[in-house]
């Protein structure tokens, strides 16, 4: 089948590429061998706006699409100098691949010490796909995503906590602040405070299409600050929820909290349907906790780099 390769070009497309992601993840029997449709808006609103500072994606997404104007395949990025592929399961052919691969080389690679330098991340069981980057020049890289998952087709036992620390949804607006530091402290252990940017960050966060507050979950602590949060975001259409991101600020861990909130989040993504949910991990102790919460069944996203 000849498809037809174009960058992307409205608002239209984006919405496009949702129903898209929705559709290839139910072929793909829920498992994250594309992204979840969370993933494609925390990363447009966050990740682009916030870390990046990227006030369009137009430059960086490409689409496939077959000679009716279905979509085939999307190619975008995450962070700068990255490439992620999303093929539609029944139109994957080595050939698509190919030109994907070839297309993110000359549209997404990074500039780094006078060489550029693209990193593409893939299923470790996709062979075909794995032995194209071998044969393009690429070498295993440093870094695996483990995708950890969970069917929530049973009860979820609460986790104990502290006396004096409660678990409940993030506030009103004026609560944001008090979220942001914690996401600072969280995350930004090696960074001086006064690197700290502010807390309007979060507004962004919270114009994603499937953010809801009461999926927006926080441990207090008994003085009244953050103490440990995570967001889930629920999709109906898969009925599937995305745990991202969870951190606990230096001085309340290892007191449960972060398996607290996870299990909180995964209690209300049940009720609302939520029949399966997933976190991503980088590190040895973030993939302990998460493979306690959901389960050991996992699939492994690999970073593949080439230089040149």
């Amino acid at each position: 089948m000849k498809l037809t390769m174009r960058p992307y070009q409205t608002e239209d497309d984006y919405w496009r590429i949702r129903a898209f992601l929705r559709e290839v993840m139910l072929l793909n029997g829920i498992r994250e061998k594309s992204w979840p449709v969370a993933r494609l808006d925390y990363w447009r609103w966050h990740v682009a706006l916030n870390c990046e500072g990227w006030e369009s994606i137009a430059e960086v997404v490409f689409l496939w699409e077959t000679a009716d104007g279905r979509l085939a395949a999307v190619l975008n990025p995450e962070g700068a100098g990255e490439a992620h592929l999303q093929v539609h399961p029944g139109l994957r052919t080595p050939e698509l691949e190919e030109e994907m691969l070839a297309t993110a080389e000359a549209h997404l690679a990074a500039q780094r010490d006078g060489r550029r330098v693209l990193v593409v991340w893939t299923d470790d069981q996709h062979e075909q796909r794995l032995d194209l980057l071998r044969r393009r020049g690429y070498n295993n890289g440093k870094w695996v995503e483990s995708q950890w998952r969970r069917d929530l087709d049973a009860p979820i036992s609460d986790a104990p906590i502290p006396p004096g620390y409660t678990v409940r949804s993030l506030g009103e607006v004026d609560e944001l602040p008090a979220r942001s530091w914690a996401s600072w402290r969280g995350f930004h252990l090696d960074e001086p405070d006064e690197d700290y940017q502010g807390w309007e960050w979060y507004l962004n966060i919270q114009r994603c299409p499937l953010y809801r507050r009461d999926l927006d979950i926080v441990a207090v602590a008994p003085g009244g600050e953050i103490a440990s949060f995570c967001t889930l975001w629920y999709d109906d259409v898969t009925r599937s929820a995305m745990v991202e991101p969870v951190a606990t600020v230096p001085e309340h861990r290892r007191l449960g909290l972060a398996r607290a909130t996870i299990g909180e989040g995964l209690r209300r993504a049940q009720r609302l349907g939520a029949v399966r949910a997933f976190v991503g991990g980088y590190e040895p102790g973030p993939n302990a906790l998460y493979a306690s919460i959901m389960s050991t069944e996992h699939d492994r996203s690999e970073q593949w780099v080439k230089e040149w």
